[in-house]
């Protein structure tokens, strides 16, 4: 059989395994190698193939493998939590900095639990024990979980769909991990677990260097943020995929979509009202990473300000660009808009020095096809009753507003902070909600495909981690985005965008991660949502013009 890999013809014997086929590849690896890309389809390394196709290898110092470490050490806590309390029930709840947080549920968080936990953890890894994936049928699952009295991997049963349920196996231990893992337990060896607040962190590295643990970077107004919504939504008992399906199977979604747009008015207002108690404060700063809702959230913020006898005027950081010769460029010699330098500073600086003086200034317009600025004779006033609202990706960092006094500003993160799961094992990631958010927008307005987003994505990421996520904890204020059942209202639109992607295409492996995320949620209907709701902006159809 033949494999095309790094471009070369490989020829391979009828039921190898991918590890077996490579296994010189995979040990002369730079990184350990933790999975594999076949035929634009992610597999394991126990994968064999049925067909000729192209492989890739994945290995740790990629962010899928690093995607597949993280999945595979959570089980390893799982099975080594079991192993040393059988009794417990922990919840792996969100990411903070290159850790889970994670909490139990039934037991108080001690550090000799941990100590106990994290050498069960080092037994298990060091042994480098085999992980098997087992398949069975609807019928045997059934008969597992009778047996075994077990709620590992429910989900995968309720789906009526799912004509085969899978498990993963280590020696007598078994759990439900809804993604690739690893097949052997040896290759996640840097970990660690921390006390944390009411929880504990499991601590693991990073692409930028996968063989030690990075420094902490403290979180705490994100943590916060997380906390407060998670801590909501267990009191409204629904922080699993599994609870929101049985709330919309039972007809009383429309109440739990009244009480998220009623916690997101009230959060809007009490930013609002913060604003306006401070009578120094003359701009207000948004910033927030891609699909995170910020025109909404910024609009309404504004009527939430003018409640408070304040008139919102916005001013566009994009009609400040530097000309196109002074545009910095990336490493790959291309234009970087996102870098802060291709923002004219001084001008910017100056005019909202001007405006909070009371000065009248000439507005630049820019020209995006020929990379200058225009000056049409649109001029602004900023009165005694208004307040300058800008957003933009720099509006965090404190360069972009030098010259404008701290005590006259007012910073605002907001990112779709997801807390709904899909079991206690497994998580839903913020980056995803946010990408699939993406997919129905790109395509609702502005005509783009999924796999057209999808492509785009990583640069997005890229920039977001440069330029947005090392600013967060400078804000005054975060706001959550999120609403707890948007994946299900997203689904419909979604779900037909992402099949449509062949498997001839690199971004097919994508495609089928989030078809298989999404395909578990029991559908919304859009109607459902309110027309000022924050999830309009992709969907379509709000109050508010984009």
């Amino acid at each position: 059989m033949k494999i095309i890999y790094h471009a070369e013809e490989r020829e391979i014997p009828e039921n190898t395994s991918i590890r077996e086929a490579f296994q010189k590849e995979i040990e002369n690896s730079k990184f350990p190698v933790i999975g594999a890309i076949f035929n634009n389809t992610y597999q394991r390394l126990d994968f064999i193939p049925k067909e000729e196709g192209i492989l890739t290898l994945v290995d740790i110092a990629s962010q899928e493998g690093m995607k597949i470490y993280r999945r595979t050490l959570i089980f390893i806590m799982a099975m080594a939590f079991e192993k040393v309390c059988k009794e417990v029930k922990i919840r792996v709840n969100y990411q903070l900095s290159n850790s889970m947080f994670c909490t139990i549920d039934n037991k108080e968080v001690t550090e000799e639990l941990l100590q106990d936990v994290q050498n069960k953890m080092r037994e298990i890894i060091n042994k480098n024990l085999p992980i098997v994936k087992k398949t069975m049928t609807r019928k045997e699952a059934e008969e597992l979980y009778k047996r075994e009295d077990s709620s590992k991997g429910r989900l995968q049963l309720d789906y009526e769909e799912n004509e085969f349920i899978h498990m993963y196996y280590c020696e007598d231990y078994y759990n439900y991990i809804y993604e690739n893992i690893a097949i052997h337990t040896g290759i996640t060896n840097v970990f660690e677990l921390v006390r944390y607040d009411d929880g504990f962190l499991l601590r693991y590295p990073s692409t930028d260097n996968p063989f030690v643990l990075p420094e902490y970077q403290e979180t705490k107004k994100l943590h916060w943020a997380l906390d407060e919504y998670n801590d909501i939504h267990q009191i409204l008992d629904v922080s699993t995929v599994y609870k929101l399906n049985n709330i919309i199977k039972h007809g009383n979604i429309k109440t739990l979509i009244m009480l998220e747009e009623a916690l997101h008015e009230k959060k809007i207002a009490q930013i609002a009202d913060k604003i306006a108690a401070n009578k120094n404060v003359k701009m207000v700063l948004i910033a927030g990473p891609s699909s995170s809702g910020k025109t909404t959230f910024a609009q309404r913020l504004g009527l939430q300000l003018r409640i408070n006898g304040l008139k919102p005027v916005t001013i566009s950081v994009d009609n400040y660009f530097v000309e196109r010769p002074q545009t910095p460029k990336d490493e790959n010699g291309e234009y970087d808009f996102e870098n802060i330098e291709a923002i004219d500073l001084a001008l910017f600086n100056s005019h909202l020095t001007a405006l909070l003086k009371g000065e009248t200034i000439s507005c630049p317009e820019f020209d995006f096809s020929v990379g200058t600025k225009r000056y049409k004779g649109k001029t602004m006033h900023l009165a005694a009753d208004e307040i300058l609202v800008i957003e933009g990706i720099h509006c965090l960092n404190d360069k972009l507003t030098s010259q404008i006094a701290k005590s006259q500003k007012y910073k605002i993160y907001i990112s779709d902070l997801t807390v709904l799961n899909m079991d206690r094992l497994n998580r839903i990631s913020t980056t995803d909600t946010r990408l699939v958010r993406r997919i129905v927008r790109d395509y609702q307005f502005r005509n783009y495909s999924a796999e057209h987003t999808l492509d785009s994505w990583p640069k997005v990421n890229r920039g977001e981690k440069k330029n947005i996520f090392p600013f967060q904890e400078e804000a005054d204020s975060i706001f959550n985005t999120s609403l707890i059942y948007e994946l299900a209202a997203l689904k419909t639109i979604a779900l037909p965008l992402l099949s449509k992607i062949s498997s001839d295409k690199k971004q097919h492996a994508e495609a089928v991660r989030l078809i298989n995320m999404l395909k578990y949620f029991e559908p919304i209907p859009s109607e459902y949502i309110p027309a000022n709701s924050l999830l309009k902006e992709f969907l379509g159809g709000g109050f508010f013009e984009y």
